[in-house]
């Protein structure tokens, strides 16, 4: 592989790289709203030379899917296009410091989507005949429900995805599982002189969320659990006591953890609740769950990234990815996939996201070296090589 992976590093523009990214990032493309920026990534692709099939996921929406190579992609390049909501829609765009560059979606993961383009326009240079069996997949949704994967995997089944979420390049073979718990009062309005005569269904709340905190599932050090309380609002009706109060809660849990057992507690505790705050009307919905994984370090590309790190000034570091990605729903449907990419998960989906030039550069080569391991004569003999 190392002819051609010195040869496929080489064609990597850096230039080009960084105006990929900064123009990506000019487009504002939160779930729902991601045709301007497919288009542009697919002009990207087609200009230089690089065949792009639309799948439709609904009207105007769609995923990018390029393919190369002989047979059935081995190893799939996933890259989500949304982002959330900007928090501002006049500071939305790109700025460049010191190498440095900031803006909504420039860790999740425009970042990375930039880095697989130009891996994909690097491997393009090579002779068909030594190009790998792989796919570059821009995908639509991930921040919401995920339907973009979701309508590739009814189609494609490779062996192998790379997600370029923000891990600053740490490797994840294992992945958090996910639930969000949606939780709702009712009290009775009155006016706010007379709290006695009404029912505040925010200090019900508030009363709930303590007594779920007192569970051991919340005690990290023990279980593990990640737990944090995302949205809490009550009524707004003046100078009233507020008869409804509305709480959403993300849990992260570790990726051998089941999410029907915590939701299960979540449930027992609800209905604890009932017998420590008088007259208690409580709502517990769940509305999405899924289950994490662990790949294990003993895998197919495990020895790849620890040749191809020492080559690029880096140290390998492993670590289980965190936070909710589209990884869940790949393993889910048989395929194994690797989270990994440029840019801090602490800074996404806030006013100091940002990510920087060098590590995008890094993720580029790394994603061609991975691409070029789903190649035959990379992967080799044996059982792991041929799944």
């Amino acid at each position: 592989m190392s002819d051609r992976l010195d040869r496929v590093w080489n064609a990597i523009e850096p230039a080009r790289l960084r105006r990929t990214l900064l123009d990506a990032l000019d487009i504002y493309s939160p779930s729902g709203k991601e045709e301007d920026v497919q288009l542009f990534f697919e002009e990207r692709l087609v200009n230089a030379g690089c065949p792009v099939q639309r799948q439709t996921v609904e009207e105007e929406r769609f995923n990018l899917l390029a393919t190369m190579g002989e047979g059935p992609p081995q190893l799939v390049l996933v890259g989500h296009v949304d982002t959330v909501g900007a928090w501002d829609l006049e500071e939305f765009g790109a700025t460049e410091e010191g190498g440095v560059i900031h803006g909504l979606g420039s860790a999740d993961m425009k970042g990375g989507c930039a880095a697989m383009v130009e891996a994909w326009l690097a491997l393009a240079t090579l002779p068909e005949a030594q190009r790998p069996p792989a796919a570059l997949l821009l995908v639509v949704g991930e921040e919401e429900n995920g339907d973009g994967s979701c309508r590739f995997l009814e189609e494609f089944r490779p062996p192998w995805a790379v997600i370029g979420e923000p891990t600053s390049l740490t490797a994840c073979f294992a992945h958090y599982g996910y639930l969000e718990a949606g939780f709702l009062t009712r009290g009775r309005r009155i006016h706010s002189s007379l709290p006695e005569l009404g029912h505040n269904a925010v200090e019900s709340m508030l009363r709930v969320l303590l007594h779920m905190g007192r569970d051991p599932l919340f005690d990290r050090s023990r279980s593990g659990v990640v737990y944090s309380i995302r949205e809490l609002s009550s009524s707004r009706a003046g100078f009233v006591v507020p008869d409804r109060c509305d709480a959403w809660i993300d849990l992260h849990l570790p990726p051998g953890m089941d999410p029907e057992g915590v939701e299960e507690t979540l449930r027992t505790r609800a209905e604890d609740a009932r017998g420590l705050v008088a007259d208690l009307d409580l709502e517990l919905a769940v509305d999405f769950a899924s289950r994490g994984y662990d790949l294990g370090t003993d895998t197919l590309l495990a020895p790849v990234l620890e040749e191809l790190y020492p080559q690029l000034g880096l140290n390998l570091a492993m670590d289980a990815f965190r936070s909710h990605s589209d990884g869940n729903l790949f393993h889910a449907a048989g395929v194994k996939p690797l989270i990994l990419g440029p840019g801090a998960l602490e800074t996404a989906h806030t006013s100091e996201e940002q990510t920087s030039l060098v590590q995008v550069a890094l993720a580029a080569k790394i994603y061609a070296g991975l691409a070029l391991s789903a190649s035959p004569e990379a992967r080799g003999p044996g059982p792991e090589a041929r799944g």
